[in-house]
């Protein structure tokens, strides 16, 4: 019995016995990729992703991919190279990566390298943590390889000291803040990866939710995986990812997972929260869903061989 044909059994009185709630698994989607990921830069981050997916790569290869084209934009002031520093001028960058045998790694604080995606990868699969951060993360990247870089731009820098003579406080939807990319391969397998430089001007150490595995990303592969984007700090305080993937497999299709995951930081705010998160969502099925608080929400979609983006009102727009 699915979840919701138990709750309005019992909502209208019918005694039903535990054991006839069983929880179903999606369908497999196979032989037919899919490709989530977040904001319009999302969209040249699918096609890098589609093109490691064609030369036979896995979920995770291509996730990874798409999240490196993002950091190597010098264009793009969120995520990488070019990303707006914190308060003292350092370019500092959180990621995370998590494969379909739930394996996961992550990076937080990490300063002077390139593709912290890739470092988060390394630590998912050479180590035997989770997260390495700050001078440890750096230490362990220049240990495998990666090279030191400065990523703070000339445009950055100069965005940065006109912040100084300012000093208003920047809000995370003012920049994107983060690319979420979710991968499903031919096999149906799902990975995906999360990376960004975080909240423009913030404070020295801050972290986000990006590189936590349960908030910025979590994928299940027998269920699907969802991600999020904007205020790091009230997607950590709901577990966002992990209750969005949680709620699909209570029988939520992915939009309504995401609206549902919403819910509940609309209740802790009274109704009117006044920053943005936005969540996408994929199931194994191949269905994909997406949702957020308030202004607008981009999100690109690569299905079925065509790349396209999405924009969808937030839930309390009136």
């Amino acid at each position: 019995m699915k979840r919701r044909e138990f709750i309005k059994l019992a909502s209208a009185g019918v005694i039903v016995p535990s054991s006839a709630f069983v929880e179903s698994s999606p369908k497999l989607n196979k032989n037919d990729p899919v490709i989530l990921s977040t904001w319009s830069f999302g969209l040249p981050a699918n096609e890098a992703a589609k093109k490691i997916l064609d030369k036979g790569g896995n979920a995770m290869d291509a996730a990874e991919e798409g999240a490196r084209l993002t950091e190597a934009d010098v264009t793009n002031n969120s995520v990488g190279i070019g990303g707006l520093p914190d308060e003292d001028g350092f370019v500092t960058l959180d990621s995370c990566v998590m494969d379909y045998t739930g394996n996961c790694g992550s990076v937080a604080f990490l300063q002077d390298i390139l593709h912290p995606v890739s470092v988060a990868r390394k630590v998912m699969e050479e180590t035997k943590h989770v997260m390495l951060v700050g001078k440890g993360a750096k230490k362990f990247a220049l240990s495998k390889g990666f090279k030191e870089k400065n990523l703070l731009t000339s445009k950055s820098k100069e965005e940065w000291e006109k912040w100084q003579k300012e000093q208003r406080e920047m809000t995370p939807h003012e920049t994107h803040d983060t690319i979420s990319i979710i991968v499903q391969d031919k096999n149906g397998d799902i990975a995906g990866a999360c990376t960004t430089s975080g909240w423009a001007y913030k404070m020295h150490g801050r972290v986000g939710d990006s590189p936590l595995i349960g908030a910025g990303l979590f994928v299940d592969n027998e269920i699907g995986a969802a991600a999020a984007t904007g205020l790091g700090e009230e997607v950590i305080k709901t577990n966002g990812s992990f209750l969005v993937v949680e709620l699909m497999r209570q029988g939520y299709d992915p939009k309504a997972a995401c609206e549902e995951a919403l819910k509940r930081v609309i209740k802790k705010h009274d109704g009117n929260p006044d920053f943005q998160i936005g969540y996408v969502a994929m199931r194994k099925d191949g269905e994909v869903g997406s949702a957020a608080l308030k202004w607008t929400f981009d999100y690109a979609l690569l299905k079925k061989g065509k790349n396209k983006l999405f924009t969808i009102n937030g839930m309390l727009n009136k």
